[in-house]
Order: structure tokens, then C-alpha cells, then sequence
């Protein structure tokens, strides 16, 4: 069984984390990991525009709005967790393609991350869990979530 030095929990602040983070924390303390914590925020990328009128600030505005929360989230967890400051990122961009950044930059052994397994239009078109794992070299734990 591989042994995991570095082992990074991948979180999207849904309602179903705890599970994700429960399993990660478990890991980590079996194995003596070090834990980094990710979240990405996806940019709103279409700009709205009605009869000449400009939407781009408010969506300018919301953007911003997501990102000061979700760095309040991160930090309010991280600091629940004792996890060091440098070790709660919160990213811009596609999640998959960031979290295969991180796992090269910080040498990542295993990511743990959610699925919902979808099905039907969602899983032909692809998961996040789906991207992330077709793209890195290191082991991808996906945990079963559940909505409610």
C-alpha cells in the first residue's frame, strides 16, 4: 500500500464537505501527511448584455464577492483544522486543470475529492472527479457524496 506525504483535499463548499474532509483528515493521520486544502473558483465568463445595457459590473462585482468569501471559508476552515496558511489555496480558473498545477507545484501524492455520480447528459459530458483523474500522475481518492 503507497504511503502519502502530501495529501491535498479538493472542496467546493457545498453542503456535503464534511464527508470529503473527514476522509482526507483520516488519511492524513494514518500516513503522517501533510494536508493542503484547495477550492477553485470557476470565472464567470460570459458578459451579460440586454437592449444596450452593460451587466459587466455586476458581474465584475459578483466575482469579487466570490472570491472574498471563498478565502473566508478557506480560512475559517483551515484554522478549524490547524492548517497552515500557506497550505489553504484558493485558485481562479477550471478546477481540474488548477488542481493539476497545484499537484505538480507541492509534489501531491494523493488527492481526495467528492463525486455525486452522475449519469445521463452530466456524466457524458464529464465531472470535475472525471478530469482530475484522467490528468494526474499521483492516486485520486473520489468519495461518494450523497445530496440531500
Amino acid at each position: 500500500m503507497a504511503t502519502y506525504n502530501k495529501v491535498l483535499i479538493a472542496l467546493d463548499f457545498h453542503g456535503d464537505n464534511d464527508q470529503i474532509i473527514e476522509k482526507g483528515k483520516q488519511i492524513a493521520a494514518d500516513n503522517g501527511s501533510g494536508l493542503h486544502l484547495i477550492h477553485v473558483n470557476e470565472p464567470i465568463t460570459m458578459a451579460y448584455t440586454a437592449d444596450g445595457m452593460s451587466f459587466n459590473d455586476q458581474v465584475i462585482a459578483l466575482e469579487a464577492s466570490i472570491r472574498k468569501e471563498s478565502r473566508e471559508k478557506m480560512d475559517n476552515l483551515g484554522s478549524e483544522m490547524n492548517i497552515a496558511e500557506d497550505r489553504r489555496l484558493v485558485r481562479e480558473g477550471v478546477p481540474a486543470r488548477e488542481i493539476h498545477e497545484v499537484v505538480k507545484e507541492l509534489g501531491i501524492d494523493l488527492i481526495v475529492m467528492g463525486t455525486h455520480g452522475q449519469s445521463g447528459l452530466k456524466l457524458l459530458l464529464g465531472s470535475t472527479a472525471n478530469s482530475v483523474l484522467h490528468g494526474v500522475s499521483c492516486d485520486v481518492l473520489t468519495v461518494r457524496v450523497y445530496d440531500a
